[in-house]
């Protein structure tokens, strides 16, 4: 299938409406996800990357009903990953010789993938390739999200081509952010932030304001997944720039696991506590056990604090929470503050282990947490409500 974008630039990706997880079991895709290669035909004709390597083979198939192949003069390759590279082996069988543009980097990422010589020409921040009247102008993008990135900006049509910068997972037909559902967009856009950008947020500042120093006029911005940012494309980054500076709402966010509902019990009484002392914060629930991990990655980066609860066992904490952790370890959420509780038999490390783990973590611990012993009692119960007017106050 081939889109018009722009004047003689046309999507020619993949929607791929199954995708449910992506990177292995990392991340969910309750949405599927497109996998976006641009074709740019003017004087000469460039291709800027193609598509995840189980869909190579129909990819170079409809690209060759689009056009002879032949007549691709450059390959751009913004990212290595398999996902935007996967269809390169295949495609460099029908067209050899054709260079691929990237950054030194991609050179490396790309041999270490696919172990092929291909005739690479390395470019850098500043570097142009002209397609005949119109420029393609390279932009070094290292970190966001991986050593090799970068973007393209073609003059004349204002188009920023962003790789991974301002995408997200979200199959449509549509292809344009004005014919979406914008809540669907933009819950999308945040989780795609949350669980991939986030560690890199100090990047993401200093290469949008990099780009807008360029002083370039931006029309449209072509993501590597998702929509096409066509109308208001300064919408998106706006919003990366105050997701990018430690991102917090009115909101607290309770995360627990449970073995015999005592914490569970602990985690709503703390919740109701939360609401009766401050009405207009926005309070969230979430059994991490039976939650999908990537959501409540979202919904704790929203967050201004966060509340973790496990029950002890064998000196520890609930599986589930640990899993949590390692990834939220790892994000480096910022500018955050969290609370602790749990219920236990007879040891009770549970609130222990909760607190070291989010000062690793990044979050300020306001207290040493709040534990119960055995299922809770009315008088916990009690405790627990005066434990969420303390963390009303305390995690604002």
């Amino acid at each position: 299938m081939k889109v018009a974008v722009k004047n003689n630039v046309h999507w020619v990706g993949k929607i791929d409406w199954e995708l449910r997880k992506f990177h292995g079991d990392e991340y969910s895709t309750h949405r599927g996800s497109s996998y976006n290669s641009y074709l740019i035909q003017e004087e000469k004709t460039a291709l800027v990357d193609t598509v995840w390597a189980p869909f190579a083979e129909e990819y170079v198939s409809n690209l060759a009903g689009e056009i002879e192949l032949e007549t691709i003069d450059y390959i751009i390759a913004n990212h290595a990953e398999i996902d935007h590279s996967g269809a390169l082996p295949r495609l460099l069988e029908r067209i050899p010789d054709t260079p691929v543009y990237c950054t030194a980097n991609g050179v490396k990422s790309l041999t270490g993938h696919y172990h092929r010589d291909w005739n690479f020409r390395v470019v850098k921040t500043g570097d142009r390739l002209n397609l005949g009247g119109k420029e393609l102008i390279f932009v070094e993008a290292p970190m966001l999200h991986w050593p090799d990135s970068m973007f393209c900006y073609l003059t004349g049509d204002n188009i920023l081509f962003s790789n991974d910068a301002f995408g997200q997972h979200y199959a449509s037909e549509y292809l344009f952010n004005d014919l979406v559902d914008q809540n669907e967009l933009i819950t999308e856009s945040l989780k795609y932030y949350a669980n991939i950008l986030t560690p890199f947020s100090s990047s993401v500042e200093k290469k949008i304001h990099e780009f807008l120093g360029l002083d370039l006029p931006l029309d449209i911005i072509c993501t590597s997944h998702g929509i096409i940012w066509r109308t208001n494309p300064a919408q998106i980054v706006e919003r990366y720039l105050q997701w990018a500076k430690a991102y917090k709402e009115n909101q607290i966010t309770i995360v627990y696991d449970t073995m015999w509902n005592g914490t569970r019990v602990m985690a709503e009484r703390i919740a109701q506590g939360i609401g009766n002392e401050d009405p207009d914060v926005n309070v969230k629930l979430f059994n991490i056990a039976v939650s999908d991990k990537n959501d409540v990655v979202a919904e704790v980066f929203k967050s201004k604090g966060v509340v973790f609860g496990s029950p002890t066992i064998n000196r520890g904490i609930l599986t589930a929470v640990a899993a949590l952790f390692e990834q939220i370890k790892g994000l480096s959420f910022s500018g955050k503050k969290a609370a602790v509780f749990g219920s236990y038999g007879w040891s009770g490390e549970s609130t222990k282990v909760l607190g070291e783990s989010l000062r690793q973590a990044g979050f300020t611990v306001v207290d040493e947490g709040l534990k119960v012993q055995w299922n809770p009692s009315e008088k916990n119960i009690e405790e627990c409500l005066a434990y969420g007017r303390k963390l009303a106050k305390a995690l604002s």
